[in-house]
Formats: structure tokens, sequence, C-alpha cells
């Protein structure tokens, strides 16, 4: 997952929690498994890296929630790194934790793993927490707001970042409830950057210049899919609706550029409400 931008209202007394559009950026060769419920762990709902085992973003029926994007730095870059995709997946069908728990156990063995971004929440608690394993800070709870996520820390101004976190700014100011389709939509953008606005990552300007748009596409990697998420609160009932639109029709056969779709809508398991 490469690009995430999401807005966060944790004291809405009613509406969206977590408004959310994601793409994940990948090489085509890397196999993976769409949206859907796991075999092996049935609460959790999301994708699946078939060569790692983890994920890039997901939920479970009890109210928790994770992504992660890579933190680019080719000069850092290790192959024998444990995968960052486990990171997602151990907190999702683990012990029920805090954010803030789990991140600081994270934070303890950070520097075992290539560079990433997580978040992580508890949408019963109200909590959407952060941890960059690149990052000087220590792991922290995230404010009210809209915020974006890319190859580097928090909110750093990348200009796909800072244009598509302007773009959904602009989009819940206008409707608090946006549509799955158009927050998809948002992030299938194939613009570049204008070199002089690039960030320098110790990549070739024109890989540089390939990966600056939202929507990427190469000969051998690119955007794999986009996730739409909305977590609400309707009386005494937190809900969640996602969809992703994926290059991988379940058979894992590529399609570019990706348009096989998968939906759910449920509410979750929390305090006595229904599965």
């Amino acid at each position: 997952m490469c690009l995430i931008v999401f807005d966060w209202r944790p004291n809405a007394e009613t509406g969206a929690l977590l408004t959310l559009t994601a793409n994940r950026d990948e090489f085509f060769a890397r196999a993976s498994a769409p949206l859907d419920w796991w075999d092996d762990a049935p609460s959790v709902l999301a994708g699946r890296d078939l060569v790692g085992a983890g994920t890039w973003l997901g939920l479970s029926r009890d109210g928790r929630f994770a992504a992660l994007t890579n933190h680019r730095d080719p000069r850092a870059f290790r192959t024998d790194a444990p995968t960052r995709g486990a990171l997602v997946a151990d907190y999702l069908t683990g012990p029920h934790r805090a954010p803030l728990d789990y991140l600081d156990d994270i934070a303890k063995r950070g520097a075992a793993y290539n560079g990433f971004n997580v978040i992580v929440g508890d949408f019963a608690r109200r909590e959407l927490g952060w941890y960059c394993n690149r990052a000087d800070t220590a792991p922290c709870l995230l404010p009210a707001g809209v915020h974006g996520i890319s190859n580097a820390v928090l909110d750093t101004p990348w200009p796909k970042l800072v244009r598509k976190r302007a773009e959904l700014g602009a989009l819940v100011d206008g409707d608090d409830a946006p549509g799955l389709d158009t927050l998809i939509e948002l992030m299938r953008d194939p613009r570049v950057a204008a070199d002089e606005a690039l960030p320098s990552t110790g990549i070739s300007l024109e890989r540089e210049r390939a990966l600056s748009a939202a929507f990427i596409e190469t000969p051998d990697y690119g955007t794999r899919g986009t996730t739409a998420l909305r977590v609400f609160t309707r009386d005494t009932v937190l809900g969640a609706d996602m969809a992703e639109r994926s290059d991988d029709d379940g058979s894992h056969r590529i399609v570019r550029p990706g348009s096989y779709e998968r939906r759910f809508a449920f509410d979750f398991a929390i305090s006595g409400q229904p599965v």
C-alpha cells in the first residue's frame, strides 16, 4: 500500500468516524488475493499477500483496523528482513490490544524490518495510532482531521499526497458520506508531478517521476488495487462499508488497469452489537 488518505473524526456522535481511500502499489508478479473474509481467520476482512501471508489493509469484526505502507529507502533495503505485511495481520488476528500498546511493542523490534508506516485503530475506543520505524518520533495517537501517508512519514508533503489529501478534505467538507465509488475514483489519477516537485529517495529520475502518480502504471509495477472504507456510528451501532477495485479477479489473473470489484457492509460485533 503506497498512498493512504483519510478523514478521522473520533468525536463524531453520528455519521462517519473514518473515511479512507488507499492505493496498494506492488510488483505485478507478486501473487495476492483480493478483499475477502479469511478462511483461517474468519473475523478478518482483508486482501492477502500470498508470498508473505500478510496484508496491507484490513478490518476485524470486533472493531479493529490496520494498514501499512512501505517507507522508501532503497539504499537501506534488506532482503533478509521479515515481511512487513505481518504487522497488519498480527494486529487483526492477535489478542485484542489498545493501538498504542501494539505499536509500542512493534517499536521495540522495528529495526528488524525494512522501512514502514503502520496505522492501527480500535473503533470501540475511538483510537487510531501511527508508527514509522524510520521516524524520530514514538508511536502516537492521531488527532482528528485529514491525514495522508505515502512512502515517507505521516503527512510528508509529496505532491500526490498533498493533492489527494486536499481533494478528500474538500469531498468530506461537502458530504460526510461520499460514495465508495467516488472515493475509489479519487485515487485513480495517473497524473505525474513536475520534475522540480519530485522528492529524492535514491531512485532514478524516471522512476521517481512514474511513482509520483497516485495511480501508478509501469511495465512491472503499479497500483494493484484501490480500497475505499467508511466506518460510521448510527445510534449505538458501529458499522463499516468497504469496497475494493483490484487487478485480481480471484483466480490471480492480472487485469490492467484493475476493474474487479468486491463490496462488503457489516456492523461490528462490539458491546453486544450484532455480527
